[in-house]
């Protein structure tokens, strides 16, 4: 009976990480699964595609030389 108490607080981080994930609208499976591999720090990675998600995050810009380029090219 102890075993099958110790089995369900292992999963506590697991159901967490795909019950966040779903919230998401992401796989409730994969993350399921990544966190039997990496339990707190795919709990950690899903927080920050929520804040990618938010817009928080902002992306590097290209440079002009770079912009140029694309824009020859895309002609």
């Amino acid at each position: 009976m102890p075993e099958l108490l110790l089995l369900c607080v292992m999963l506590i981080p697991q159901l967490v990480a795909g019950v966040y994930a779903k919230s998401m609208d992401k796989s409730f499976w994969f993350w399921f699964f990544i966190s039997f591999l990496i339990p707190i720090v795919s709990l950690i990675v899903l927080l920050f595609l929520d804040k990618d998600k938010e817009g928080k995050r902002q992306s590097y810009q290209l440079a002009d030389h770079v912009n140029k380029e694309k824009d020859k090219l895309s002609k």
